[in-house]
């Protein structure tokens, strides 16, 4: 008896765990797209899965970079070319700055019994920011220390190396801060 019981019990309980499951599948459209996306994407890996690397020179390029930049009074070149293809250049101590870049964090986020949500912060001069300027860059010029801000978008680029250009298209390229090239030996 105790046997029936145990198995009935057993079954019981087996018939709740299936029907619980199938309850908490999501069986509406965008969830059998999402589960044909991710079993395509797993058969994708399974038959093509990511190779290795012994070497990255993704890795070394970065490591590159710390070298060049990591060094305190490094000058930058910053070259910017127009719309009609003239250039002009600063020369700077350091690397340009992203205006969008900020050394706080600028959310946070906070936990009520109504859940979380994404608060803005105040940025170091007290006042909000909605991160677009990410397009003006600023530093300071090389010799005499002014500020420079300039804007790379619409019809401007700019070019950055840390040694003045001797290359052609650069050769007339119109001093736009304090510092000239010459003014400064690297």
């Amino acid at each position: 008896m105790k046997t029936i019981a145990r198995i009935a019990m057993t079954s019981v309980l087996a018939l709740i765990a299936v029907l619980g499951l199938a309850a908490c599948e999501d069986d509406s459209s965008q969830g059998k797209e999402n589960a044909a996306k991710q079993s395509n994407y797993d058969a994708l890996v399974a038959n093509q899965p990511a190779g290795k690397m012994t070497y990255s020179p993704t890795r070394e390029a970065i490591n590159e970079w710390v070298k060049t930049w990591g060094k305190r009074g490094k000058l930058s070149y910053v070259y910017i070319q127009n719309g009609k293809g003239e250039y002009g250049y600063f020369v700077m101590k350091g690397l340009p700055v992203p205006r969008c870049k900020k050394l706080t964090p600028t959310e946070a986020v906070d936990s009520s019994s109504n859940g979380k949500v994404v608060v803005a912060q105040p940025g170091m001069d007290g006042t909000y920011d909605s991160g677009s300027a990410c397009n003006a860059y600023f530093g300071f010029d090389a010799t005499t220390g002014a500020y420079v801000e300039f804007t790379v978008g619409t019809n401007q680029s700019f070019f950055l190396f840390d040694q003045p250009m001797k290359m052609p298209e650069y050769a007339d390229a119109t001093q736009l801060g304090p510092t000239s090239a010459g003014d400064v030996a690297d």
